[in-house]
């Protein structure tokens, strides 16, 4: 069966927002990746409804639509919380301890990956790379970071978000709901007070190399070696 349509007021709403965002591409098809995030922020996710709508306005067909929307991650084919909390579990994260975050949470949230809580306001997920290794384990809520996580430290920042206690990302803008983060990601500006000067720049932990690069010095460290291991001056090449 066809999707069903938006109720008029919506689809005439969500119409001009996308007319606004089509303008801004030479070619109208281009402009279906913001298109499925103004969607997914009036849904939570991309429905079926949603396929459709941005298939007329883009006049493609369903199944190209759902081809790009299944992609990418970033668009929830499903009805999801309200704040996405990701944890990565790629290389670094993990063996920092972003294996044991995620274990943890669903241990406290009683959910498995991809699943949403039953007062609708986590989805947990693992996430391959937040390109924040530096800041490792780093766990992101509705794309804002929360670094150098811990699971108690995990684990106290969805209470708060259950609880509706205010929580601020160790950097970048104060945090929003997921479908406000995807009306941003269509396209439209963050209209809170003070909430893109919030953002700032790169951290300490990001310019190490930058200052290495231009010749200043690091702290020096003392690494001690493994226990067992063979220190630096024992177990040379062509020692009996």
């Amino acid at each position: 069966m066809p999707p069903p349509d938006y109720p008029a007021e919506v689809r005439a709403r969500l119409e001009a927002d996308a007319r606004e965002v089509i303008a801004r591409y030479p070619d109208t098809r281009s402009a279906l990746l913001p298109l499925l995030h103004l969607v997914q922020a009036e849904e939570g996710y991309v429905s079926r409804t949603g396929v459709r709508f941005c298939a007329e306005l883009l006049e493609l067909t369903t199944a190209e639509v759902t081809a790009v929307s299944t992609f990418y991650s970033m668009y929830r084919r499903k009805s999801s919380g309200e704040y996405q909390v990701g944890v990565c579990t790629n290389t670094l994260c993990a063996v920092m301890g972003g294996d044991a975050i995620f274990e943890e949470l669903q241990r406290h949230l009683g959910i498995g990956n991809d699943e949403t809580t039953g007062d609708g306001k986590v989805t947990l997920q693992h996430i391959e790379c937040n390109a924040a290794c530096d800041y490792a384990p780093v766990v992101m809520v509705n794309w804002e970071f929360f670094d150098n996580q811990t699971p108690d430290s995990a684990r106290r920042l969805v209470d708060d978000l259950r609880a509706g206690r205010p929580v601020r990302p160790t950097r970048g803008a104060p945090l929003c709901t997921f479908r406000e983060t995807a009306r941003m990601l269509a396209g439209f500006p963050d209209t809170r007070p003070g909430a893109v000067e919030a953002t700032g720049g790169a951290g300490p932990a990001t310019l190490v190399g930058l200052r290495l690069a231009k010749g200043e010095t690091a702290p020096g460290r003392i690494v001690s070696p493994r226990e067992g291991g063979i220190s630096p001056c024992e177990g040379g090449e062509g020692e009996e």
